[in-house]
């Protein structure tokens, strides 16, 4: 499975918030030509009216620990954001997470890299 660069977080944390660009690699940006190695050439995926999520659980586990509905900064240009809850990651470990997008007529995509995040302890 391929990975996202992994985040760090803590346990309890409700920041930072995370900015993600959702782009389509089977479809050239404007006035590019499309290069499956260099993701500058993807077309970003048109999230209008839209509904993206972060789905995350434990490595190595099937269970969904948290759903996080993202916030669409700019839905022509494939951008979203999501903040996590007090209640995200609750104990140390890493974790996996997957961009799901249902569109607007129902059907889904979901994005093939997971984002990995290495949670520690809080000092307490």
């Amino acid at each position: 499975m391929a990975y996202s660069t992994t985040i760090k977080v803590v346990v309890g944390d409700t920041h930072p918030e995370l900015n993600f660009t959702l782009t389509d690699s089977n479809t050239a940006a404007s006035g590019k030509t499309l290069d499956a190695e260099d993701p500058t050439t993807f077309a970003p995926i048109d999230l209008t009216g839209s509904t993206t999520r972060v789905r995350i659980r434990k490595i190595g586990t099937t269970t969904i620990l948290d759903t996080i509905v993202c916030s669409i900064t700019n839905a022509t240009a494939g951008k979203c954001s999501m903040v996590f809850t007090s209640s995200t990651f609750t104990a140390a470990g890493f974790y996996e997470g997957e961009i799901e997008i249902t569109k607007s007529d129902g059907n889904i995509q979901t994005v093939g890299d997971l984002i990995r995040f290495n949670v520690r302890d809080d000092f307490d």
